[in-house]
């Protein structure tokens, strides 16, 4: 298991290895510009070499970019629709120069429109940048069960994949914080072997790529997306542990986004999810 964080690239995305490097990550998640802007940072190939080399001279073994969060695909807007294609697909083309396991991307938003317009407009915009970049996964992250955003539970995300053709660069990135608040209890083994079994017979455990580390201040279905620092919320200790020594997560990037006292991840994070890890580890073994 690659446990790790998102880290910013503030200063060049070399950056973002050292910063990593310095909180003891294996893994590391970056955004490929400011999440809240549509303006996309100019990098140059230089800058794509100069990764890799940091990145092959770590003990960091897997790097995925978040797409920003203004990205709907969803959307009726036609100007939103571009911006969302050009975001994701330079969000592509940096995973593709930078080695990147995968784009994690929210799919879009209905806006009080239907449902089933809305994901084919989603996947359209999906397979348009797709087809503009090279290799670079979209990784869809499933959401917290509200109902505007799309991916809210396994169903939605398996619609999603078959409208874009079950294409083999889409797979899926499961939020733990997200799973409990959309109703999928995941606090014990029992349980959570129920849950990847559904997921497994709906989208496919193979297209599951990486994992989101984050507690939830919400309970288990209150369809509201608040992360909460690890231990300190509904999943807590004992539920992060059962998720963390999952054996079918094993080889998968697992990335931190909340922590410290400013809310991004710090070494004590790491070093607590990889403490829980191994408490659940002994308890499954423990288990006959």
């Amino acid at each position: 298991m690659l446990i790790g964080a998102h880290v910013s690239t503030a200063g060049g995305l070399t950056k973002a290895v050292e910063r990593g490097t310095e909180l003891g990550c294996d893994a590391i998640q970056i955004f490929n510009q400011s999440p809240r802007m549509w303006r996309p940072t100019a990098y140059t190939d230089g800058d794509f070499a100069e990764f890799r080399d940091a990145i092959g001279g770590s003990a960091l073994a897997a790097v995925t970019i978040h797409a920003v969060y203004l990205i709907n695909g969803a959307s009726r807007e036609r100007e939103i629709r571009a911006k969302s294609i050009a975001s994701l697909t330079h969000a592509l083309r940096v995973g593709d120069g930078i080695g990147a396991e995968g784009v994690v991307l929210h799919a879009g938003a209905r806006k009080g429109e239907p449902l089933a317009a809305s994901m084919k407009r989603a996947a359209k915009a999906i397979a348009a940048a797709l087809a503009e970049s090279e290799v670079c996964a979209v990784l869809l992250e499933n959401t917290a069960g509200t109902q505007g955003p799309l991916g809210r539970d396994f169903d939605e995300l398996a619609r999603l994949l078959e409208l874009l053709d079950r294409d083999r660069r889409v797979g899926i990135c499961l939020d733990s914080c997200h799973l409990l608040a959309s109703g999928y209890e995941i606090r014990t083994p029992e349980a959570l072997d129920l849950v990847l079994a559904e997921f497994d017979a709906k989208v496919g455990l193979e297209r599951l790529r990486c994992l989101h580390l984050n507690d939830s201040q919400i309970p288990l279905g209150g369809n509201r997306d608040r992360h909460a620092n690890l231990g300190a919320g509904e999943i807590g200790e004992r539920g992060l542990a059962v998720f963390l020594s999952e054996p079918r997560f094993e080889e998968l990037p697992v990335l931190i986004e909340t922590g410290g006292e400013d809310g991004a991840p710090v070494a004590e994070d790491i070093e607590h999810a990889r403490r829980l890890r191994e408490q659940g580890l002994a308890a499954r073994r423990k288990t006959p």
